[in-house]
């Protein structure tokens, strides 16, 4: 099969999340499987993207509503993602910093949804007039969710109406909602079809994307269960489409996500030297931010939104340290100004025992995960969740809220062959008992060893779910 995924991330080009890991890997693992897969994103103005040498297979002018734009398609000339990978060139849209936030303002840009747009309409612009359709166009979130509408409904892009489209949704809180009159920037299709569009009075594009996609999949099991309850507003909209909908959980690349080989991690170490490796890396963790080693070290890394729970670790955090249990908490991640204030005062009020990192640093994740005891994700939303998995990948025991993909990936410890602790309620005396679990695990020298040996034999690799995937496209196919 020719499966083509248009994305507005892909790991290493451009990241901001989950969905950039998922992108970078998954059409890796379908490629060695024998399927071709392919990569579509924006021209961001990224480290990696402006690194790589490229061929222009396609230069041409696409409509915006009334105006035309230019664009060129350039592929990435060696494929050393495992895939062919393309990136839309849109002079004017793509090439400033940030891929959805302005870093001087903090603020997603004003164009939000013409970036949006011109990007898929140049993704299909190029598809429609290359030799030969794909087999399935595979889209991702709401910033790809327009293109099935444009493939089943807009008369330019008829002789793509019956190729399959998928949409994958990996967070189903944002939905590309922008007022209706921006309809008439797309090309033109049949107007009484235009409540395809329609959410609640606006446009929504994730929405259209659930409408008019062949198939819906969801990053986990669990999650796809949540969504017709808790998506946003969008919640009747998952339990009319469930017909068409399934869960098939996330894998992780496990060529990069490899202790044994990882150039991130300062002592590679695999299952025969992992105590011995945890250890360096944890000693090297801990000098660095000032921290005593020989005492349980818990880590956060991710944004500080209140979907992740983050609202809840100040007071989490502080509960422990004037409290008589000794931990080390250490954070990376960016997000909400206020917790960054709340953070910056605790950073100095509690050295020794809590430190911050407000920033985005891929080698300092790469280095807690090693270094870490536990990893705390305390999430009220959690579509797949990744950073459970790298964790135990690398011999961190997970600590996370029973929602979503965490629930269906972490077994907790009172379950026979349990190998991490989960906890139930959002509220800071259910995060307060699962912290205390794992400072007396901690405790149990044999016991901690134990679980950490038998959550590094767990295989999270992307193996079996590339093949849930192959069969979903075979069955829209047929």
């Amino acid at each position: 099969m020719n499966i083509i995924h248009l994305s507005a991330e892909c790991y290493p080009a451009a990241k901001a999340g989950g969905l950039g890991d998922v992108v970078g890997a998954l059409p890796k693992y379908l490629n060695q499987m024998g399927e071709h897969c392919e990569v579509i994103i924006p021209k961001y103005q990224t480290k990696w993207i402006d690194s790589q040498e490229y061929d222009i297979v396609w230069e041409a002018n696409a409509p915006l509503g009334a105006d035309y734009f230019h664009y060129k398609i350039l592929k990435e000339k060696n494929d050393i993602l495992g895939f062919p990978l393309y990136v839309v060139e849109i002079p004017g849209r793509f090439d400033r910093p940030g891929i959805y936030i302005d870093p001087w303002s903090g603020h997603g840009y004003w164009d939000e949804f013409e970036r949006s747009l011109s990007f898929q309409i140049a993704a299909l612009e190029y598809i429609n007039g290359r030799e030969g359709i794909p087999d399935v166009i595979h889209c991702h979130d709401h910033q790809t969710g327009l293109i099935p509408f444009m493939t089943s409904q807009s008369y330019r892009y008829s002789a793509l109406k019956e190729v399959p489209t998928v949409i994958t949704v990996h967070n189903a809180e944002y939905h590309g909602e922008h007022e209706m009159g921006k309809r008439f920037l797309l090309p033109e299709y049949d107007h009484s079809q235009t409540g395809l569009l329609e959410w609640n009075g606006k446009l929504n594009s994730l929405a259209a994307g659930l409408k008019c996609a062949w198939q819906i999949s969801t990053v986990s099991q669990s999650y796809m269960g949540e969504l017709a309850y808790n998506s946003n507003g969008l919640e009747f909209m998952f339990e009319l489409e469930k017909g068409k909908s399934r869960g098939i959980v996330n894998g992780i690349d496990s060529e990069v996500w490899n202790p044994k080989t990882d150039p991130l991690v300062s002592v590679n170490y695999g299952l025969r030297d992992l105590i011995k490796g945890k250890r360096a890396n944890k000693e090297i963790l801990c000098k660095q931010f000032d921290l005593d080693p020989d005492i349980p070290t818990i880590a956060f890394i991710g944004r500080l939104v209140k979907e992740k729970g983050a609202d809840l670790l100040p007071d989490l955090i502080r509960s422990f340290l004037y409290g008589e249990e000794q931990v080390n908490f250490v954070l990376l991640g960016t997000g909400d100004p206020a917790l960054h204030a709340i953070f910056e005062e605790m950073d100095n009020e509690h050295v020794g025992y809590f430190d911050a990192t407000l920033e985005y640093n891929e080698q300092l994740a790469h280095q807690m995960y090693a270094g870490a005891d536990f990893m705390l994700m305390p999430s009220r939303v959690e579509p797949c969740g990744l950073n459970q998995l790298y964790a135990m990948r690398y011999g961190t025991i997970p600590i996370v809220r029973s929602v979503g993909g965490l629930k269906d990936t972490v077994k907790d410890l009172s379950e026979e062959e349990g190998y991490g602790i989960r906890f139930d309620d959002f509220t800071l005396e259910a995060a307060k008992n699962a912290v205390s679990r794992a400072i007396s695990l901690h405790s149990d020298s044999k016991s901690h060893k134990e679980v950490m040996r038998r959550i590094v034999k767990l295989d999270f690799s992307w193996g079996s779910s590339a093949k849930e995937y192959i069969k979903m496209y075979n069955d829209i196919i047929k």
